[in-house]
């Protein structure tokens, strides 16, 4: 019974086979009109449901086979003689964690292992022949976010370093933080020192240490770096351990510069040729395509050059000497000097038929709408529209038709179209405004909390020991405590203006309109739009596109410089700042362009507020974007994320949802991360928000919306009359045909003015409450401001302060 249990029936040969059923008259009707033709996809999905039981478990044992002969070679590749070296980047977490001491260590592991400095601080490359590996090892400076991104972005593996007794710092915390937003490489974690605790310590700190380390990073294993043994299991760890893969890099030719020089044009010393040597990583690279170098922008190639490998595991590659035991071996090819007087072989040169343009925009013509001459059919419509378009004015006595013509009756009185930066700040003032009728007589008491305020945050910055310090931060303290109140006003009464006196509200929000339905009623897409959206590229279907260009990276093969080869690439017209940043030490990365990646177009990311970021942050506010490999400063606007046709403006970075940030940007491709960071007044760096590109679409419509308010006045069964909404008949008159609505949830519209103050009738699906609230809604498409820049500054680098953030706590308690 056992025996019979475990297994199942399994049917024989002489098992009966019953017809199958023909579906009847339907089933011939159908096979009659097909006339004998087959579907494409019927025979081999039949083929595959056909395969017997043996042949189905060969074919999977075929598939499991061949995956893990493609991990085994992408291992053996990586460090070997043919691949590039696996570069490792050193990441100290904490201040006590030495990256000097770490690879001071690496360095005299072994004795048959050959050490060479790049001449770069903190940097050199082992070499193994008898393991027929080598590795370059980079440090990253601890507190220098964007340096240690940039390293991220083209790592093979990460070596975290720990403190024995705290594991890392704040400082550590905001970089791994970063480091996971914008996607891990493989990594590993290292903890150098803890051997001059006490025993019992030691054993409580490796306790806490272990449980730290479950939170972040699950499944880790630690290494303690204090022999050279030690040492020895680790290199062997980075090179067996499997890769993991960021997809905006794998689909993109990436390098990091170990030698560059800048050749100065004729023209001027600020621009030349870089000539940046590295090992190809990624994709084939071609010279024809577009590089960017992050940070700097997109430049064009003249030649690829192949130099001596300075890596290489061949011995010729040391000239008159030998590999004997541990020996040092100094190279100075990063200025450039040795590399360009040996023999340099050309590759290739860049052909001006088959290379990419650099042209990022495109240049409007001006005369591109206008007509030579109308037709029959377009003269009669206008004589037709001028014929329903004829009204009586009252004119002076002895006006001509074409001096009546240009006289504007007191109810069409149109203003000049404001700019989108003037409008915001009117609506900041009517949201003050709005603050502050409703704070009414209270506002004298606020004020004098607000000094009590201040003179809390006096007693307690008396332990700065500044004399100054109040006079520093006054002015950001004020800006900080209104952007703070426009906030929490948006986040209780979203939306709501009041209306001004002084203009009347046909002509203030004559750009605005009313919607039967946000969610149903027709926008479209084309309509009213900007001078800047002329300059921008559109993909009639970009999800199309993108799948063609990924296909023919898999399909196609690119003539070029293949990976794991060492060359030279001469990059044009690029500027000295590159070259002086380089020999600061900061990282020098390049990324090669996929095709139309150099062109700008609207850009959607789909972000979410970081919980370490508490500080307000405004639409249109200056923000840095680390967008996949790219890096550059725009000021965005915030909608909210549905699947809707228009969305929904907001004014603030919203901690609780996510929303869409939309800027104008280069294109890229997804799947690609996003991280946005606020700099501070001191040049600091703050991470905002975390995400990933949705997709690159200028049709989405972003509708910003206006709530008009009023107060009912007298209450009848369905009708009120409502008033503080308008101040004018002919304003009441102008915005009849919206639909109203209240807080409490009824519907309704303007029946008839009242009077000449803005009193109005209004009939409602049901009797208001006198705590009601009457609103009006309006609406008006926003487009993102024209602030790309490419150039980011480099930041102050990243140490918490914890001096402000107390006086903080302190000031809105």
């Amino acid at each position: 019974m056992a025996a019979a249990a475990a297994g199942a029936h399994r049917p024989g040969p002489l098992k009966q086979q019953n017809k199958a059923h023909k579906g009847g008259k339907r089933r011939g009707a159908a096979q009659r009109r097909a006339a004998g033709r087959v579907a494409a996809k019927a025979l081999p999905r039949r083929r595959r449901r056909d395969l017997g039981r043996v042949d189905r478990r060969h074919q999977a044992l075929q598939l499991r086979r061949q995956r893990k002969e493609a991990v085994l070679a992408e291992k053996r590749s990586l460090g070997s003689r043919d691949g590039p070296p696996h570069l490792v980047v050193v990441v100290p977490l904490h201040s006590g964690a030495s990256a000097h001491d770490t690879l001071h260590l690496l360095q005299s592991q072994d004795s048959t292992v050959v050490r060479i400095d790049d001449g770069r601080p903190g940097g050199f490359a082992l070499l193994c022949p008898r393991l027929k590996q080598r590795w370059r090892f980079v440090a990253a400076q601890p507190g220098d976010v964007h340096a240690v991104l940039d390293l991220a972005k083209v790592a093979d593996s990460l070596l975290f370093l720990l403190d024995p007794v705290d594991g890392w710092d704040s400082t550590g915390e905001h970089c791994l933080s970063c480091l996971f937003a914008q996607g891990l490489p493989s990594y590993a974690l290292a903890v150098l020192g803890g051997t001059d605790l006490p025993p019992k310590k030691r054993i409580d700190a490796k306790k806490k240490l272990a449980k730290a380390i479950e939170k972040r990073f699950p499944e880790a294993k630690l290494f303690p770096l204090n022999t050279e043994q030690e040492c020895s299991l680790l290199l062997r760890h980075l090179g067996a351990q499997k890769q993991r893969h960021l997809a905006f890099r794998d689909r993109r030719a990436h390098l990091l510069a170990y030698a560059a020089e800048f050749v100065p044009s004729q023209e001027s010393d600020l621009v030349g040729t870089l000539k940046v040597s590295g090992f190809v990583r990624g994709q084939t690279l071609s010279v024809n395509s577009l590089v960017h170098i992050v940070g700097h922008g997109d430049f064009q190639m003249s030649q690829v050059d192949a130099p001596p490998d300075p890596l290489s595991l061949n011995p010729r590659v040391v000239k008159g000497q030998k590999r004997s035991q541990g020996m040092d071996i100094q190279d100075d090819s990063v200025n450039g000097a040795d590399e360009m007087e040996e023999d340099v072989k050309v590759l290739m040169k860049a052909d001006a038929t088959k290379q990419e343009p650099l042209q990022s925009e495109v240049v409007p013509d001006p005369m591109e709408g206008e007509q030579t001459w109308p037709t029959e059919e377009e003269l009669q419509e206008a004589e037709a529209s001028l014929k329903a378009g004829r009204k009586v004015v009252k004119v002076p006595k002895g006006t001509s038709k074409y001096q009546a013509a240009w006289i504007v009756d007191d109810g069409e009185e149109d203003s000049e179209e404001e700019e989108e930066e003037e409008e915001e700040d009117d609506d900041i003032d009517d949201m003050m405004e709005e603050a502050a009728s409703q704070e009414g007589e209270g506002s004298e008491e606020e004020e004098e909390l607000v000094e009590e305020e201040e003179c809390e945050t006096m007693t307690v910055s008396e332990c700065v020991r500044d004399d100054h310090y109040d006079e520093k931060v006054e002015e950001d303290e004020e800006q900080m405590l209104e952007r703070y109140k426009q906030e929490r006003m948006d986040e209780m009464f979203p939306d709501e203006v009041d209306t001004p006196r002084d203009v009347p509200a046909r002509v203030r929000f004559q750009k605005y309109r009313g919607l039967k339905s946000f969610r149903t009623s027709p926008w479209d897409p084309k309509e009213n739009l900007p001078k800047d959206y002329a300059r921008i590229f559109q993909f009639q279907d970009f999800s199309r596109t993108r799948k063609h260009i990924f296909r023919q990276l898999e399909k196609e093969e690119t003539e070029g410089a293949s990976v794991g080869w060492y060359v030279t690439l001469h990059v044009c017209n690029v500027p000295v700042s590159v070259i002086e940043s380089f020999k600061d030490g900061r990282p020098l990365v390049l990324f090669s362009l996929l095709p139309h990646e150099q062109k700008m177009s609207v850009l959607n990311f789909l972000v979410r507020r970081h919980p370490s970021n508490s500080e307000p942050v405004k639409a249109k506010e200056e923000l840095i974007f680390h967008c996949g490999f790219r890096r550059f400063r725009a000021s965005p606007l915030f909608s909210q994320h549905t699947s809707a046709d228009k969305h929904k403006l907001e004014r603030f970075l919203r901690p609780d949802a996510a929303l869409v940030v939309t800027v104008y940007a280069p294109i890229t491709f997804p799947p690609a991360s996003v991280l946005l960071f606020k700099q501070r007044s001191n040049g600091m760096h703050d991470l905002v928000a975390t995400g990933s590109l949705l997709a690159v679409d200028p049709d989405r419509i972003v509708i910003k919306r206006l709530v008009l308010s009023g107060h009912p006045f007298k209450i009848f069964t369905k009708t009120a009359v409502v008033r503080y909404m308008f101040f004018n008949r002919e304003d009441v008159m102008w915005f009849k045909p919206v639909e109203l609505r209240t807080k409490w949830g009824r519907r309704g519209h303007i029946k008839e003015p009242l009077g000449t103050h803005g009193h109005m009738k209004c009939h409602f699906d049901g009797q208001l409450k006198s705590q009601d609230t009457v609103l009006l809604n309006l609406y008006k498409r926003v487009f993102p401001k024209w602030t790309y820049d490419p150039h980011v500054p480099e930041p102050v680098p990243w140490v918490r302060d914890e001096t402000v953030p107390l006086a903080d706590e302190v000031e809105m308690e």
